[in-house]
């Protein structure tokens, strides 16, 4: 339930927040900088985080929803190499890329979130990546029991949870890390920050945690840096990701049509 404490809680942290390097890109304000200092500045004022690819940058068009988790996210990250080429080349501005994984491993380094802190929290869609995880987390040294871990149900195209909430207000981690997927996962982040009591750091990640426990392709920090990580997780699931980059051709056009506004929005797909 949105109460004016929530409302006055998220306005006061929106305000800190504002003051941070960034371009808007298609509606989005990105942000421009290190993924140290990005993590650094969602750490110190809460809200989420998004780190959208490619293809979800067009989804805005068609998703009403999604459209407004992306454009009401306290903290939007320039994953997409292909999005920051096609800014330098058809906008003539450069603009800091931050792969989520790079994002995630400074989430993960944090020293509040070491043995014994309680401080973490991660949002999962299969047993299989809740084993995976745990092992990780026990190898890592992070304070990562069962009981901080959720599998996520299966999301409509309306994100609501009031189990998660009950949860997360109980434990009240200072760090959620949901990593479900892109879609359905900036909608939970935004409705978490803006149902929960309190405003923790949330950080919508999709398969970055995967890379790292195991449960996706691993990603080599030389393929993450020339920007090939795309190119890996195809070879390893073409017929997932063939379809979901196709998508992505119309960005081109996008970028050169509209720049800095979001396009508007269409008839649903």
């Amino acid at each position: 339930m949105i109460t004016l404490a929530n409302v006055e809680l998220r306005t006061r942290g929106e305000r800190s927040a504002e003051d941070y390097p960034c371009q808007r890109i298609l509606g989005i304000r990105f942000f421009d900088g290190t993924a140290c200092d990005a993590v650094g500045h969602i750490s110190e004022h809460g809200g989420y985080t998004v780190v959208p690819a490619a293809p979800a940058l067009v989804k805005p068009q068609y998703d009403a929803d999604f459209r407004d988790a992306l454009s009401s996210a306290d903290l939007a990250i320039a994953d997409s190499g292909l999005m920051v080429l096609l800014w330098r080349l058809l906008r003539g501005r450069t603009i800091h890329r931050v792969s989520g994984l790079a994002y995630l491993k400074e989430v993960v380094e944090l020293p509040e979130l070491r043995e014994g802190s309680h401080q973490l929290f991660c949002i999962l869609p299969s047993e299989s990546a809740k084993t995976k995880a745990l092992t990780w987390a026990h190898d890592r040294n992070l304070d990562l029991s069962e009981q901080d871990l959720y599998i996520a149900p299966r999301y409509g195209r309306q994100v609501a949870d009031e189990r998660l909430i009950a949860i997360l207000e109980q434990r009240k981690p200072r760090h959620i890390i949901i990593g479900i997927g892109g879609g359905p996962q900036e909608k939970l982040g935004r409705y978490l920050r803006d149902h929960l009591s309190y405003r923790p750091a949330i950080h919508c990640i999709g398969a970055a945690l995967g890379f790292l426990t195991g449960d996706q392709i691993t990603i080599p920090n030389w393929a993450d840096r020339f920007y090939l990580g795309w190119l890996l997780r195809l070879f390893a699931q073409p017929r997932v990701f063939i379809p979901r980059l196709s998508r992505a051709l119309v960005l081109p056009w996008l970028i050169l049509r509209y720049g800095s506004e979001m396009p508007p929005l269409r008839g649903s797909k």
